[in-house]
């Protein structure tokens, strides 16, 4: 497998794996959601939104690379975060919308990359301020690494409300082979 279809894969993981934390999450009243349960972002609705965060910023890093992307035009309507622990969504109405919304943009993302833009550097400034220049595979990669440990905060903190999240392993989504 080429490393883009396992950014592909990784993609369509990501998607399925939202997906179903927003339900998870959709059993929980609006207090709950809301509730400081002493996790590093405080509750379900801010490290849902610290997620989301993430994904808007690196997307608009990806975006302002020299080499246009056709898909990520759709960004330039979403706003730059001004905190990693800015509340975009205050209630998972919206914030369902605009997670559905960058989970597409990200799997066209994946699909539009040549596999030789994969080795390319991106060069971007940190919020420290600090500028880098990482090879874009690897970053995008970080793109769902990031989801995946914050993802599991959530459902950690879900458990704790008696919310069984279910089933979270790749193989799930892997294809069988002949």
């Amino acid at each position: 497998m080429t490393e883009k279809n396992h950014l592909i894969l990784m993609a369509d993981y990501n998607r399925l794996m939202n997906e179903r934390i927003v339900n998870a999450a959709s059993e929980l009243s609006t207090e709950a959601l809301h509730e400081d349960m002493g996790a590093f972002f405080k509750s379900v609705l801010l490290t849902l939104n610290h997620i989301m965060i993430g994904d808007i910023l690196w997307l608009k890093r990806f975006a302002a690379d020299k080499k246009p992307r056709r898909t990520l035009q759709a960004l330039a309507h979403i706003d730059k975060p001004a905190r990693l622990d800015e509340l975009l969504y205050d209630n998972l109405e919206g914030f369902s919308r605009q997670r559905s919304f960058l989970d597409k943009l990200i799997m066209d993302f994946c699909h539009e990359l040549h596999e030789s833009e994969l080795d390319e550097p991106l060069e971007y400034i940190n919020y420290m301020g600090v500028a880098h220049r990482k090879r874009l595979g690897d970053l995008i990669l970080h793109v769902f690494l990031h989801q995946v440990h914050h993802r599991g905060q959530v459902t950690t903190l879900l458990s704790q409300k008696n919310i069984d999240f279910g089933e979270t392993d790749l193989p799930e989504i892997i294809p069988d082979i002949g």
